[in-house]
């Protein structure tokens, strides 16, 4: 690795990553470190070479990575469970409710609609769409005035995608009070933000964005009322008692949230998740949080400087690790052509444009949408 990747970004953090200096599409995917390289090379390479006691070892990852993400969202393995990405747990929570509405942001990533909408099509729980403000911002006091008695659950995304407005999930808890499930999408969030995550009942997350796990990650945490009320609609033969007992008959589900495991999963991709995790853990998110707090302030002044329009909240307190911003009178894909031409890799939008930094980013990243935008 050369001085460049590491010089100004998180010390102990970032000399594990070997993406280009100018990389800030962190929201889209999160290059891996060596370590879950390296594990998950070595996973695979060991069950090239299986004996008898190849499968039960590699299997073991599953346990260390559920058990150290538990850790980071503050609850214990038997509340949480590995999953193959974000939308499966979603699946699952939308599944789960028999019945009643459910507040879903209108403007939210779709992998937060799309379950609602097939509850809905089963005859199950419905969506009931919540107005978001311009800035992406669902408000405690939206979800306030959108409560009705047939309300059994608020779904929301922790940090909206477009905008990076980071979800105040201790309001929402408050407002919506005991009786109703907080349902939360993590995954522009986990990893990168110090939330509350105990506040909600539901907590899906995949690994492929600021986990840097890479694709086929991700896990779930469930509180005791969300194992209470949401029905094991799709448990699958892993999810239940007894899981080696093959006797013909129909098992009970799991008591805790293993009851929504479908199958065994890949113990290369949980050996990848187990890596990444524990890396987030050693650094810690604060200190994650920190530094990319830093950087988008650095990147905010200079978009400032070249008269962009900035998109997304400006106040740490208020965002995670996106910076969406335009600038008016300049079509986006100009503006991305720029940034390209210099090296830097942003999410591009038809209306704006994204930044997303992460704890390996550097200084030079933040020079690099300098010059970049510099060019007449």
């Amino acid at each position: 690795m050369t001085a460049q990747h590491t010089a100004g970004g998180l010390p102990g953090y970032a000399e594990h990553f070997e993406e280009p200096e100018g990389y800030l599409d962190f929201a889209r995917y999160g290059p891996p470190s060596r370590q879950v390289v390296d594990a998950t090379g070595d996973a695979l390479a060991r069950s090239a070479r299986a004996d008898r006691h190849t499968v039960d070892d590699l299997m073991l990852a599953e346990q260390r990575a559920r058990q150290t993400a538990a850790r980071l969202a503050g609850t214990d393995a038997a509340h949480t469970v590995l999953l193959p990405n974000a939308s499966t747990g979603m699946f699952h929570a939308a599944f789960g409710l028999p019945g009643g509405a459910v507040l879903v942001p209108a403007g939210d990533f779709p992998a937060n609609h799309y379950p609602w909408r097939r509850s809905a099509g089963l005859g199950r729980a419905v969506p009931r769409w919540l107005a978001a403000a311009p800035d992406g911002r669902v408000t405690p006091d939206a979800v306030r005035a959108a409560l009705t008695d047939d309300v059994v659950a608020v779904s929301v995304s922790a940090v909206d995608f477009r905008t990076g407005y980071r979800a105040d999930l201790a309001a929402l808890r408050e407002v919506i009070g005991p009786d109703r499930l907080l349902i939360v999408d993590a995954i522009q969030g986990f990893g990168i933000a110090d939330l509350p995550w105990q506040a909600a009942d539901v907590v899906v997350t995949g690994g492929q964005k600021w986990l840097r796990a890479s694709w086929s990650t991700g896990f779930a945490t469930l509180s005791d009322r969300a194992l209470e009320r949401l029905e094991p609609t799709l448990t699958g033969w892993t999810g239940v008692d007894e899981v080696g007992l093959f006797d013909d008959r129909e098992h009970p589900p799991a008591g805790g949230a293993r009851r929504w495991s479908i199958t065994n999963l890949s113990p290369v991709a949980a050996a990848g998740l187990d890596a990444a995790l524990t890396l987030v853990e050693k650094v810690g998110v604060a200190a994650i949080e920190a530094h990319v707090s830093a950087r988008l302030d650095e990147l905010t002044e200079v978009l400032r400087r070249y008269g962009a329009r900035i998109l997304s909240p400006t106040d740490p307190a208020e965002r995670a690790g996106i910076l969406s911003f335009e600038i008016p009178g300049t079509d986006p894909s100009d503006v991305a052509a720029a940034l390209h031409e210099n090296g830097v890799a942003p999410t591009v939008r038809t209306d704006s444009l994204r930044f997303s930094a992460h704890g390996s980013t550097t200084a030079a990243a933040v020079e690099r949408v300098d010059a970049a935008l510099r060019v007449p």
